[in-house]
């Protein structure tokens, strides 16, 4: 992959000024709890597809596509007609959960693109515009359905952040809630990984519920995500979704499927749970699903519908623009095939991105599935006296990131994930990560970190995107992983030798295993 250019357009002075002005007042008067504003110091004041411009007058790529929420990019035509006509019309644009003409067909073209066996017996309940407000909905209904109390959920799940939906990560005690371990097979826990650790993952999960506490039922129901986004962009192994399948099917208890992030062809299917061949009981579906606007929608079994009218509800369910919105993304994807789409170009995307981890062992995974990649980033580590890995002490200063201190990874500002173990010889680095996403806005180029470190570059282009564009993605991120690796490495610009990763994570443990001889 050759070089990518810096961003494009330039900056008058009196626009260069106004886009600091922004940025300055909204730093000095917002919260400290606002995230992305501070790694993309930029004020977009126009958006058109893939492109955002800033008030300097710079312009990027985005590959971050509003966390996933922009499935056909900013301010596609059909979306921005769609609105038009809602608003020309007169209707109402906030209708609770009345009968509108925009419902109805927001409703019809959402059953058309539900995998089969729900859509035949499917019922949908609007929540409030956020998908917490979903993930709430969903455990509501599970317990009101099963008069059971408890929700199981997979260690590095992220399922929103209000009470009953951090407490899925283990955050709350005020809801029932256990982890269960997810397998994956870089930075898994510890057996997890492959064909074996996807059956052992599902026969703990088996005994979690044959064998409970004492005086603890079985749960509620069951919640897990195909891809785990947030957790550094994890597919589950279609064999293990199938397996959660069968083990909630034949204990009669609920499987939510969380598709905020992975619906709406996504990950290279319209929902990510068709590539497993999984129907399950519940859908919980946002981002993608509003056009680009918030809406929240519950999909579940008629069977499961127990709730009696006046059960308590949001206010904001009725969002008539989001609906218009949802319908237009929904039947331009549907109509125009892009989640095959996604699946090619993200698969393409896949083995381009592998030639870079070949020739960078700070490049520690590549995975994905469709237009849902991530890109972790790894450097060497040393035993510390207690035995805990640690970042490198001799890594040089990388534009005021500062030196690696020897620091424990469990001290580290990012700690790992319950039960989640560092592969041997390595440690996350969220240094590299963050160096990486800067080089890459340099370049014109927007990607979100994530992950438990915050070490994966998360990439999430619009389903829009042109063989162009995404050409023009790769030669950016590889040119900004090329600068930061050598500068990470302390070695001079020049071509270097590719090699596997495989040999540069043998090499490394080497190191480590003759650091270890030495100290003892």
């Amino acid at each position: 992959m050759s070089a990518g250019g810096r961003a494009a357009g330039g900056a008058s002075g009196s626009a260069r000024v106004a886009h600091e002005g922004i940025w300055r007042r909204q730093s000095a008067r917002e919260s400290a709890a606002r995230t992305y504003a501070r790694a993309l110091p930029i004020v977009p004041v126009r958006a058109r597809g893939m492109t955002i411009e800033g008030a300097d007058g710079r312009r990027y790529l985005d590959c971050f596509s509003g966390a996933g929420a922009l499935a056909l990019g900013h301010n596609h035509p059909v979306v921005l007609e769609a609105i038009r006509r809602a608003l020309d019309s007169g209707a109402p644009l906030q209708a609770f959960d009345l009968a509108t003409p925009v419902q109805d067909a927001f409703v019809a073209e959402l059953f058309r693109t539900l995998p089969p066996g729900l859509a035949g017996r499917a019922r949908v309940q609007f929540c409030g515009p956020g998908e917490t407000d979903a993930v709430e909905a969903a455990c509501r209904l599970v317990r009101a359905a099963t008069g059971r109390t408890g929700v199981l959920a997979f260690s590095g799940a992220r399922h929103g952040v209000t009470a009953a939906a951090t407490a899925l990560l283990g955050a709350a005690g005020d809801v029932q809630v256990a982890q269960l371990p997810c397998p994956q097979d870089h930075r898994r826990p510890v057996g997890l990984g492959g064909p074996q650790g996807s059956e052992l993952a599902a026969h703990r999960t088996e005994s979690a519920f044959d064998d409970p506490e004492p005086g603890e039922p079985r749960p509620a129901g069951v919640i897990l995500e195909p891809v785990q986004g947030e957790s550094g962009v994890i597919p589950a192994p279609d064999a293990w979704m199938r397996r959660m399948r069968e083990i909630t099917t034949a204990r009669s208890i609920p499987l939510i499927a969380d598709e905020v992030q992975t619906g709406v062809g996504r990950t290279g299917a319209f929902w990510a749970v068709e590539h497993s061949g999984v129907t399950p009981d519940v859908m919980v579906l946002s981002r993608a699903i509003g056009g680009s606007l918030p809406l929240a929608v519950l999909v579940y079994r008629d069977e499961l519908a127990v709730r009696q009218p006046g059960a308590p509800a949001d206010t904001f369910r009725g969002n008539q623009l989001a609906m218009a919105a949802g319908t237009a993304t929904l039947t331009y994807v549907r109509e125009n095939h892009l989640a095959a789409r996604a699946a090619l170009l993200g698969a393409r995307m896949l083995d381009q991105l592998r030639e870079l981890q070949a020739e960078f062992p700070c490049v520690g995974d590549v995975r994905g599935r469709g237009l849902m990649i991530g890109v972790e980033f790894v450097e060497f580590a040393e035993a510390q006296d207690g035995g805990d890995l640690a970042f490198r002490a001799d890594a040089p200063a990388y534009d005021g990131l500062g030196p690696g201190a020897p620091v424990p990874v469990a001290d580290s500002p990012h700690p790992p994930a319950p039960g989640i173990a560092p592969a041997p010889g390595i440690a996350p680095a969220p240094g590299i990560a963050t160096a990486v996403q800067r080089e890459c806005l340099h370049r014109g180029l927007i990607v979100e970190l994530g992950g438990p470190h915050a070490s994966v570059v998360r990439l999430l282009p619009p389903l829009t995107v042109s063989d162009e564009q995404a050409t023009a993605v790769l030669d950016r991120l590889a040119d900004a992983v090329r600068t930061v690796a050598r500068a990470h490495a302390g070695r001079p610009s020049g071509p270097r030798r590719p090699q596997s990763v495989g040999s540069g994570l043998r090499r490394q443990e080497d190191r480590a295993k003759r650091a270890v001889r030495r100290g003892s």
